[in-house]
């Protein structure tokens, strides 16, 4: 399937439009109840000051305006409502891949658009970080429609540096840059060996961590015998692949679900949330079912 980056800037603005359009639909009707429900701010943020009554907290104190006007003022804070919402995406290689109506890169687009049209509705600034082997782009929060289709057409056609996989150096990069607490959607397909788990632990200790994979159903296996030639995409490497029955075909795929039933694992220890989407499958019942289930665990 042909990548978007060689696509026409005609070609690339239907797509974003398209996008567009339809994520609108989605937020209007269904989604953004589910989202403002789940994702609130969590803190409390400074309002205003006003003169000290009696029975106020003496530790709200303002010291400094109680000084330049003789009398005792007191602080007023409210519940912090705004947030901010980082979407991470892999770019490596492996995300341009795709064996049935789209790539997992432009399925990353659409839920990109749909979790950021939610969030500017919410009035939420949204940023993001493409990363690869190493951090690519990064595109600071703001609020906004504007902001929100450069977004989409970034995803859709940043053409990478990189062709391989470093999870922890997107990780490691947003602790550094995101003082503030963060809703933060970290979207991949989690092809590539678990040594990010110490970055997983640390960001979701400060963040509030939702990883997103997408798959396509060929990657999980074989459901046919035969010999096949395989092309790794990030290493380019060619590999011979031979499948005599139904037995090799189960172990192939019995070895995928167990290494990610192990990832998943991994990422519930350190209470990381989970949604798992496929190319060419609805992916709204997987979004509604998690939000549906993160909203009772917090009730």
């Amino acid at each position: 399937m042909p990548s978007l980056h060689d696509a026409a800037p005609e070609e690339i603005l239907r797509q974003v439009r398209r996008i567009e359009i339809h994520s609108h639909k989605l937020v209007n009707e269904i989604f953004s109840g589910q989202y403002s429900s789940v994702f609130k701010g969590r803190g409390m943020e400074f309002s205003q000051v006003r003169e000290y009554q009696p029975g106020d907290d003496p530790k709200l104190i303002d010291w400094n305006v109680t000084a330049r006007l003789g009398h005792l003022f007191t602080k007023e804070f409210c519940e912090e409502r705004e947030m901010t919402v980082m979407i991470l995406i892999d770019a490596s290689r492996s995300l341009f891949f795709g064996s049935r109506k789209n790539l997992k890169s432009e399925l990353a687009a659409e839920l990109a658009a749909l979790l950021s049209f939610s969030a500017i509705r919410n009035n939420d600034k949204v940023g993001m970080l493409i990363f690869t082997n190493k951090v690519e782009k990064f595109l600071p929060p703001r609020k906004g429609l504007r902001n929100i289709l450069r977004l989409v057409r970034e995803i859709l056609t940043f053409v990478p540096e990189g062709n391989t996989t470093n999870i922890a150096s997107g990780l490691e990069f947003l602790g550094r840059v995101m003082k503030r607490r963060a809703v933060c959607f970290l979207m991949s397909d989690f092809l590539s060996p678990m040594n990010y788990e110490k970055a997983i632990r640390i960001v979701s200790k400060k963040h509030d961590l939702v990883t997103i994979r997408i798959s396509d159903r060929l990657e999980n296996g074989f459901t046919f015998p035969g010999r096949f030639f395989l092309r790794d995409m990030e290493s380019n490497q060619l590999v011979f692949l031979e499948l005599s029955g139904e037995n090799d075909c189960n172990e192939l795929v019995r070895t995928n679900q167990s290494f990610f039933q192990n990832w998943k694992r991994t990422l519930q220890k350190s209470r990381v949330d989970v949604i798992e989407v496929q190319t060419g499958e609805p992916y709204l019942t997987q979004l509604l079912s998690f939000f549906k289930a993160r909203a009772k665990r917090f009730r």
